[in-house]
């Protein structure tokens, strides 16, 4: 009797060691938009090797000398603009993706949320995994194109943290889905409407941008990118990581289901910090160059980032649009990201189906 007793206890833990949980992981978002909040979340962010990539004692006084004492208030300021009641819009757009997804997978699958910087922790989430008996865990880091500076930082967060560990959790990592048609799907599903409202002479796709040494760090000929002019525009053995090439590739397949001509989108990098020159041509200077040219009605969107968040809503959507009319122009209208939307929780299911033999399809 005792010996079967034991025999079902193992077995039960077997199969519960076997459990799968999806994690969805966004870059993060201050707690609040006070100034101390903001702070605290750019420290973590800022301190992060790989997003500044230089020696760690130069890195340090970058931050605390240069960027901290000065940006935090500035940054408050910009995101007291878009705080709604209900919080940052990044993280109420993560909580109803997750929702989403999780009505959608059933009670077989545990799904999480958690950020790379800032709560809810990559180590919470594992942590609420582990306490379920979750073994097997699909990683989805929520940025289309890959970086080293997100997915990298992500990557190597999520495995730090489950090291940490004595009993290390299972992972299974879902790739970047720059060019998987479920995203661009619901990113033209999401922009669509938009632009056949607005009607604009030119649609700026507008990527996050990176410091052009950390594009260059990619190539692992060292031939390739940035090169020559026409270095991205067909992604080969040698940018196959090159979030520039990537980011190209995104605007011409999304061109493609918005029906928008070669001469009808332009493309273009924001969100520059320092002094470094980055990947190019700035959002900023675009947007001054084409409302000067006579350019009046524009759409502008980000299919970096697949939640609406600071770098859309307040540098795009408003400074943009400031800086837009400014110059000339009459009309520049920010189309959302795809947010929530329920073509993008079907989307999330499919490019982590296809990455992970994990999740059942049968299991919506």
């Amino acid at each position: 009797m005792i010996s079967s007793l034991a025999a079902g206890t193992a077995e039960r833990s077997a199969i519960h060691r076997d459990a799968t949980g999806l994690l969805l992981i966004n870059l993060g978002t201050p707690d609040s938009p006070r100034t101390a909040d903001v702070r605290s979340y750019l420290r973590e962010f800022l301190m992060d090797p790989r997003v500044i990539d230089v020696a760690g004692w130069k890195r340090w006084l970058i931050v605390n000398l240069f960027i901290l004492p000065f940006r935090p208030r500035r940054s408050a300021e910009a995101y007291a603009q878009i705080w709604t009641e209900r919080g940052s819009p990044l993280m109420i757009h993560a909580v109803a993706l997750a929702e989403k997804v999780r009505q959608r997978v059933g009670p077989g699958v545990q799904v999480e949320l958690a950020m790379r910087y800032g709560t809810p922790s990559i180590g919470a989430a594992l942590e609420r995994f582990r306490n379920s008996g979750v073994g097997r865990i699909v990683v989805f880091p929520m940025y289309p194109q890959y970086s080293s500076a997100t997915t990298g930082s992500t990557v190597e967060k999520i495995f730090d943290e489950a090291g940490r560990r004595w009993n290390t959790p299972y992972l299974q990592m879902a790739p970047p889905f720059y060019d998987h048609p479920a995203f661009l799907d619901a990113a033209a599903g999401a922009a669509g409407p938009v632009i056949e409202r607005v009607r604009p002479e030119k649609v700026f796709m507008s990527f996050h941008g990176l410091p052009e040494r950390q594009v260059r760090r990619g190539d692992d000929s060292g031939r390739h990118c940035l090169a020559s002019p026409d270095c991205c525009a067909q992604i080969g053995e040698a940018n196959r990581d090159c979030y520039r090439a990537q980011c190209f590739a995104t605007a011409r397949l999304l061109a493609e289901r918005l029906g928008l001509s070669t001469d009808r989108y332009v493309v273009c990098f924001q969100s520059r910090l320092g002094r470094d020159p980055w990947i190019r041509p700035y959002t900023e200077q675009t947007l001054v160059e084409y409302a000067r040219g006579g350019c009046r009605r524009a759409v502008i969107l980000s299919p970096s980032f697949v939640a609406d968040c600071l770098e859309t809503l307040e540098e795009l959507g408003i400074r943009g649009a400031e800086l837009w009319k400014e110059n000339g122009g009459e009309l520049l209208e920010l189309a959302p990201a795809p947010n929530a939307d329920d073509a993008w929780a079907d989307a999330v299911l499919s490019i982590v189906r296809d990455s992970s033999h994990w999740l059942d399809p049968g299991a919506a």
